[in-house]
């Protein structure tokens, strides 16, 4: 069997952080949330993948190659023009076999609901129960069957949300030859769904046992806690006097923790890195290759992307920062209102009383800087010293 990777889109409700790079690319537990997937597939039995590339494709062309640092074949197909998750999927066609697998490459499954996928035997879907699907696809069942599919609709019908895998035959694509654009302007998969269903196709569905919904830059942060969660312990650093480790931490090749630096697990930090002395890094924080954890540094369930650089009397709360920031001493991220309500960023609930800032690449801060709760600052903008930022920073911004 083979597997159509869907990963051509921007990933737009995640920006900054994809203003340099799809969202696939994002970094979970120090690899992009791709790469957990393509593991999860492989482990289930599948070698043979076909990634739809698009926005920045070569970014994931040039990480995973062929395939076979994974011990899987890799080719590639480009949707020039992003018209939908059924254009995607038309690409594959004479490219696959009579059953194969299509999942979209911002979902992280398991190993299990794969197998169980796989094991219908017959077009189907995945589905995950939840309490708010206004942003997502839904379905009506009845028993076993797939009855009806809707498109983000304001009423919802059910809970049962569409989870982005499925199970098809060559049939999807004659479907998708007979739909037309959906009020979004796209050709949808859940359109081709329903042609079949309309036409009396017998369409399964599977319940996943695990589901992350990554739709917003602060999703990052729980599903992070999730993947490091189930880190093996495996330090490789060089660690110098009275530096105390607790729980699972992972340390990569060629990173030196400094004198009374304190960590607790799980943690993960990559490789050539430099932390402390003094640092203090607390528990769910992943941080990655060539980064800068400096003296009385204090970070606390983070994403830290490779090549930044937090040296000198910083605290970094429940946020995520992106490649080759550079923040200033004494540079503070709140990450608590006051009145300790939820955070909302542009009127969206967060879900998350603790929330510092999504920080995109290249961003730089002055001495002192303080960026408020709930912040989104565009990659490449420079915050003054002792400048106080906070809500929505565009791109190449300058704050004095």
């Amino acid at each position: 069997m083979k597997v159509l990777i869907l990963a051509a889109g921007e990933g737009r409700r995640m920006r900054p952080l994809t203003d340099t790079r799809p969202k696939v690319m994002l970094p979970l537990a120090n690899k992009p949330m791709l790469e957990h997937l393509l593991v999860e597939i492989k482990k289930a039995g599948i070698q043979e993948f076909i990634i739809v590339i698009g926005y920045q494709g070569e970014t994931i062309r040039d990480y995973f190659k062929d395939g076979r640092k994974w011990d899987i074949h890799i080719s590639y197909v480009t949707q020039e023009k992003c018209a939908g998750t059924a254009d995607a999927l038309r690409l594959a066609q004479g490219l696959v076999n009579e059953e194969f697998l299509a999942v979209n490459g911002d979902v992280l499954l398991r190993e299990a609901d794969v197998r169980q996928l796989i094991s219908k035997g017959s077009t189907a879907i995945s589905l995950v129960e939840l309490k708010k699907v206004q942003h997502l696809g839904v379905a009506e069942v009845d028993g076993a069957r797939v009855m009806r599919l809707h498109e983000k609709v304001a009423q919802p019908p059910s809970n049962l949300a569409n989870a982005g895998a499925y199970l098809f035959t060559l049939k999807i694509f004659e479907a998708i030859s007979r739909i037309t654009l959906s009020p979004r302007g796209e050709y949808e998969i859940t359109d081709a769904l329903q042609w079949l269903l309309d036409r009396g196709e017998h369409v399964t569905y599977h319940m996943l046992t695990h589901w992350l919904d990554l739709t917003h830059p602060w999703d990052l942060l729980s599903a992070n806690e999730s993947l490091i969660a189930a880190i093996e312990p495996d330090n490789q650093a060089e660690a110098e006097a009275n530096i105390v480790l607790k729980g699972p931490i992972s340390v990569g090749p060629g990173t030196i923790i400094r004198a009374n630096s304190y960590i607790i697990g799980p943690v993960i930090i990559g490789r050539d890195c430099q932390i402390g002395p003094n640092s203090y890094i607390r528990p769910h924080t992943s941080i990655g290759d060539s980064c800068h954890i400096g003296s009385a540094v204090e970070i606390k369930n983070s994403i830290i992307m490779k090549g930044s650089r937090i040296p000198h009397h910083n605290y970094i709360g429940d946020s995520v920062i992106g490649e080759d920031c550079n923040f200033g001493a004494g540079t503070k991220i709140a990450n608590l209102r006051l009145d300790k309500k939820e955070i909302a960023i542009q009127g969206i609930k967060t879900g998350r009383t603790k929330l510092g800032a999504i920080i995109g690449d290249g961003v730089q801060t002055g001495i002192n800087a303080s960026i408020n709760t709930g912040s989104l600052v565009g990659s490449y903008s420079y915050i003054g010293p002792g400048a106080i930022a906070g809500g929505v920073i565009a791109p190449h911004s300058r704050i004095h």
